[in-house]
């Protein structure tokens, strides 16, 4: 048999990596990894976009799914500053992008003329119910203790969330509001870049009250560093020690969600590979554990339907902050 000289065969071989190494993320030599893909996250470490993402990621890597993942954050402007990045990616088929409720506000409030119904749509992974959040040695025992101070002088009680207005965090409290009575732009509202950030006003009594995603607090609750005085949603939440506001009287169910962008202007085959990855991750034992472990609903949608969606969401996003007088 005749052999063919070192360098040819060398030669070849560095020539089939590169053109594996350019197919985006398309399945390489490895048919249970994907390569060269990264999730970027658009607020700080331990928020809820970064915990939902780094669970998504190692259980896609865990199980197979693909290769290493790079997950890197992009903090700035509640999400602006990232979302700017995607759009200016345009074309790139290796990108992944976290994002929810939040962004969509941001981007109205920071005066971004990025939308998410521009990006590429992947999926809508999860929705979670928001909570009011005190620290372990706060004078509100309940709700109602909370509300009776914020209708008395609601300048005094200040109120913290992990997204900048428009987000979920701020949406949630000015719609509270309205609905026991309080003026919505009399809110004492701060704004935290992120659940870590809030966390650590809440436990340095720098505020008052948070409203946040319950996910990124579990450990914190569990431990009784911090108390729910209500959750946000139709049902109680399990493990969660709290009313929902119905239940306390208080006529106003709300909720977050999360899902996956890509850039603008990707192939076909790119988005079709991102999603299957997602669904196939969607499908697995350990991200349906991760959704009771978290305490968030499951909302799975790609395509269309998800289109829709955001598009829907960028009108109802405008609409309350028109009316809020915040755009």
């Amino acid at each position: 048999m005749s052999r063919r000289p070192y360098g040819v065969r060398t030669a070849a071989i560095v020539l089939i990596a590169l053109l594996l190494a350019g197919c985006g993320v398309t399945r390489g030599d490895d048919p249970a990894g994907m390569h060269r893909l990264r999730m970027m996250v658009p607020n700080s470490p331990g928020g809820g976009y970064d915990l939902t993402a780094r669970t998504a990621v190692k259980i896609m890597e865990d199980d197979d799914i693909t290769g290493r993942v790079e997950v890197f954050n992009v903090i700035g402007a509640g999400g602006t500053v990232a979302m700017a990045r995607l759009m200016n990616e345009r074309g790139n088929g290796d990108l992944m992008m976290m994002m929810g409720l939040g962004v969509v506000g941001a981007v109205y409030t920071n005066g971004s003329t990025a939308r998410v119904s521009d990006a590429t749509a992947l999926a809508k992974m999860v929705e979670e119910q928001e909570g009011i959040l005190v620290p372990a040695d706060s004078p509100f025992k309940t709700v109602d203790d909370f509300v009776a101070a914020w209708k008395a002088d609601p300048a005094r009680v200040t109120i913290g969330g992990g997204s900048s207005p428009g987000g979920p965090d701020h949406l949630f409290p000015m719609e509270t509001a309205r609905a026991v009575g309080v003026d919505p732009t009399q809110v004492n509202f701060v704004s935290y870049d992120g659940g870590g950030d809030l966390l650590t006003a809440l436990l340095g009594n720098k505020i008052a009250a948070g409203t946040s995603g319950l996910g990124e607090y579990v450990d914190q609750i569990e431990s009784g560093q911090v108390r729910v005085l209500a959750v946000s949603g139709s049902e109680r939440v399990e493990g969660v020690d709290a009313p929902t506001l119905t239940e306390a009287g208080i006529d106003l169910t709300f909720t977050n969600w999360r899902g996956i962008l890509a850039p603008p202007g990707i192939t076909d085959e790119d988005r079709d590979a991102m999603v299957k990855i997602l669904e196939e991750m969607h499908a697995t034992d350990a991200w349906k554990e991760a959704l009771v472990a978290n305490g968030w609903t499951d909302a799975f949608m790609t395509g269309e339907p998800f289109e829709r969606f955001l598009e829907e969401q960028d009108t109802r996003v405008s609409t309350t902050l028109t009316d809020l007088g915040l755009v």
